[in-house]
């Protein structure tokens, strides 16, 4: 079975990159050299949990137990998911892309993953440093029209589709 790299020619184009880099500009290729090894570092506990959650995830839940609730049949239950989704989750959005593209080969709709992407521009943690900042109808105001964009977005998303099918 042959294994296949997403990504191996951009690999390929960095370590060329770095490797005349290095011959041109030795002193400043090793600091950049050193700063993205910290930033690896630093962001490995992360990949290690999502890697993590993705696992656990796709143990428990079965891909038609996810497409129920998400596919294209979902209506109002599948928005009211991934918004709530999109609010509770945390971290980077590309920690998210790849449990996203699984979830899409399994049926979820794009524009569900609209709405979620959306949804996340609501943080929780933040809310109340923003209900002190401006106050508690700005706040809820500004949510509120947060959280109808990423449904309208959603709604968009799923129309372009219908016409390009």
């Amino acid at each position: 079975m042959k294994t296949t790299f997403k990504g191996m020619k951009f690999l390929i184009i960095v370590l060329i990159s770095y490797a005349v880099l290095l011959l041109t500009d030795t002193s400043n290729t090793l600091s950049a050299l050193q700063k993205s090894g910290s930033i690896l570092l630093s962001l490995l506990p992360l990949f290690v949990l999502i890697i993590t959650l993705t696992a656990l995830i796709n143990y428990f839940l079965k891909p038609k137990q996810i497409i129920k609730h998400f596919g294209k049949n979902s209506g109002a239950k599948g928005v009211f998911y991934a918004l709530l989704g999109g609010i509770i989750s945390h971290g980077p959005m590309y920690a998210w892309y790849g449990m996203l593209q699984d979830m899409r080969s399994h049926g979820l709709k794009d524009g569900l993953i609209a709405v979620f992407m959306y949804a996340r521009a609501v943080k929780l943690p933040l809310l109340p440093f923003m209900v002190d900042l401006f106050g508690l109808l700005f706040t809820i105001i500004m949510t509120l029209y947060i959280l109808i964009a990423a449904v309208v977005q959603g709604k968009v998303i799923d129309a372009i589709e219908k016409k390009s099918y």
